[in-house]
């Protein structure tokens, strides 16, 4: 019988829309737009994600209107903003989303005290969240051939303009690209100023359900995708509410003030210029994930980690995250000289890889070439293939990279035996390698594997020490699939006794590829193997130990499936990732799929000696910096 009401309810929904609105979407698609790309409307659904994410609903209603202003008005057919004014729908019951109406005057008439109004010749652009169940096939479709991001668990927008006619019917159409372009800048600048409006406990009737603010207006920039850029990256974007707010000044109390928007900031929340990066690279927002040059980032007084683009984000990071986690980063900051590997005679810094690779006379040679994006447009494992061995190092002197050789005069207690080492330092010393050479920063993916299977995890280690071999499945490669030659290092290092089987499972792994077994020596196969890890698993052999280099755990929500995967075989598990404040976020998501850490995060002792920075923070990133394990 529920099953039986919930099968009736839905076929309501779908019908009618779920309670005060418009009713449900019109069945308009994206995709029967003209002029947009694929890669555009993959642009404005993961705007509507991350507005969704800020949740407005919580404390907006059809009551609030907001006034928007995108860049100039010559900027827009007609030379004037298509869609003014806006109200957010659904936070008192009814369908979620919001409605932008050509002018302030038509958001009035159209809002009632419990319903939508329908007015005669009045046209509005309206996204609606809709349940994926409750879609046009159309909208499915091009929600799975596209790969759209979801709002939410299972909702995606809908978007659509609407106009009622004299007769009181409803006439749907599709928005132009002109509309999308504005309802994107619309959606990324109000999800970053809406948690910034402060509640006015006075300013309305005592029995009134509606939350009042105080006046509110602020600008940020937004940044276009490149689909939709036309001649500029930025655009200006004017949040007010209620509609055509002016800027009001607030001066800070100092002899040689100047007027300011905002009243002066705590020691915490004050900016400083960050000038260290003077190279021109690029950095990123923590807020809004905006690109901004690294001498004009703002960052954080106190711990100097995070950057931000302006002081709107700043408030808003500071709010939302930042004030709970500013003593942990500064702690972090603070051991930056502990973690740099200070025996290295090369440079150790590369914000910017080409450079770096330049002054090494490696940039875009052999296995480097996957150390900078100018060959991002090849599918990893398909660079081309020149020569041997000193083609692949990218020509270094003979001296300067590990030779295709075994360790014949390693033995101990008069037996050969897999060779252990702590680090570095040993490592060089024995291959007779001069520190200035920059291997480290490749071979970092072998020997950490290498170090997890001898070190970290003794079932393999015992194991090799029998002469048997250990399979290891290796999650997500990328670049590794152009580094076999360097895997061979694993071989040499086994010194005579056991053997790796690596089964590199993954989406990077291309289709010709799929399948294949490459002998790296007579000690290392790798088994290459496309697609995604949990629908693969049941076909491959049983594993010793699994890794994942590099895994960025917290930032992609594909790893679910994965997890519970390495849950249900209880297989040790290891994980390495470029900075500590990423591995503590991996270990979070480890935790919330019910894995046990029994290997804490730790400094990994053959991570890459090459310092980057993340994005959006002047943390200190090194390639298999961190490394971190469970069920072990």
């Amino acid at each position: 019988m529920d099953l039986h009401l919930k099968n009736v309810f839905d076929r309501f929904q779908e019908q009618f829309g779920s309670g005060p609105g418009l009713g449900p979407g019109s069945g308009t698609c994206l995709m029967k737009v003209e002029g947009i790309s694929p890669n555009f409307i993959k642009s404005v659904f993961k705007a509507s994600a991350a507005l969704y994410r800020t949740d407005p609903w919580k404390r907006l209603c059809p009551g609030h209107l907001f006034g928007i202003r995108v860049g100039k008005d010559t900027d827009w057919s007609g030379k004037k903003q298509p869609y003014p004014c806006v109200q957010f729908i659904g936070g008192d019951g009814g369908d979620i989303g919001f409605n932008m109406f050509r002018s302030q005057n038509d958001a009035k008439r159209m809002t009632g005290s419990r319903e939508t109004i329908q007015v005669p010749n009045v046209e509005l652009l309206r996204v609606t969240y809709e349940r994926e169940s409750l879609m046009f096939p159309s909208n499915r479709k091009m929600i799975k051939s596209l790969s759209l991001e979801a709002s939410g668990i299972d909702r995606f927008p809908v978007i659509d303009v609407a106009r009622c006619t004299s007769s009181g019917t409803l006439r749907f159409r599709h928005p132009t690209p002109e509309e999308l372009r504005f309802v994107y800048a619309f959606m990324k600048a109000i999800a970053l100023v809406h948690p910034l409006l402060q509640e006015d406990k006075e300013g309305g009737p005592k029995w009134s359900r509606l939350m009042y603010f105080e006046p509110f207006i602020e600008t940020v920039d937004v940044q276009w995708p490149q689909e939709m850029a036309k001649g500029y990256d930025l655009v200006a974007v004017t949040i007010s509410h209620p509609p055509g707010q002016a800027y009001e000044e607030k001066t800070i109390s100092t002899a040689s003030s100047t007027p300011t928007k905002y009243a002066e900031l705590s020691r915490e929340e004050a900016f400083v210029d960050i000038r260290v990066y003077t190279n021109g690279s690029l950095r990123q927002c923590a807020a809004c994930d905006k690109e901004i040059h690294g001498e004009q980032a703002l960052s954080c007084v106190r711990c100097q980690a995070v950057l931000y683009c302006s002081t709107v984000c700043q408030k808003q990071h500071l709010k939302e995250t930042h004030k709970s986690m500013c003593g942990l980063y500064k702690a972090m900051m603070e051991r930056e000289e502990e973690l740099a590997m200070n025996i290295f005679m090369f440079p150790c810094a590369a914000d910017q890889p080409c450079k770096w690779l330049e002054s090494l006379g490696i940039h875009q040679k052999g296995m480097w070439r996957r150390k900078c994006s100018c060959y991002s447009h090849c599918p990893f494992g398909l660079l081309p293939v020149k020569g041997g061995l000193w083609d692949s190092w990218g020509g270094l002197d003979d001296e300067e990279f590990p030779r295709d050789s075994s360790f014949h005069h390693h033995v101990r207690d008069g037996m050969s035996s897999p060779i252990l080492l702590s680090g570095w330092s040993e490592y060089y010393n024995l291959r007779s390698l001069p520190l200035s050479s920059p291997v480290a920063d490749i071979l970092s993916h072998p020997l950490t594997v290498y170090y997890i299977l001898t070190t970290l995890n003794i079932s393999s280690k015992n194991l090799l020490m029998k002469g048997k071999e250990v399979v290891v499945h290796y999650l997500g490669p990328e670049g590794e699939l152009d580094w076999m030659p360097a895997f061979a290092e694993v071989g040499h290092l086994l010194n005579g006794l056991g053997s790796v089987q690596i089964i590199m499972v993954g989406s990077e792994v291309p289709t010709n590829l799929s399948g294949t077994t490459s002998g790296i020596g007579s000690r290392v196969r790798v088994n290459l193997v496309r697609g995604v890890y949990e629908e693969e698993a049941s076909y491959l052999p049983s594993p010793h130990v699994i890794v994942a280099l590099n895994c960025g755990l917290s930032c992609y929500s594909t790893w679910g499936g994965a997890l519970n995967s390495i849950k249900s075989m209880g297989v040790p598990a290891f994980f390495t990732d470029q900075s500590e404040i990423s591995c503590a976020n991996a270990k979070q998501v480890l935790r919330s799929a019910g894995l046990h850490i029994t290997h804490p995060v730790t400094p990994n002792p053959f991570r890459s000696p090459v310092k980057h920075h993340e994005p959006s923070s002047n943390l200190p990133s090194y390639s298999n910096g961190f490394v971190l394990g469970v069920n072990t």
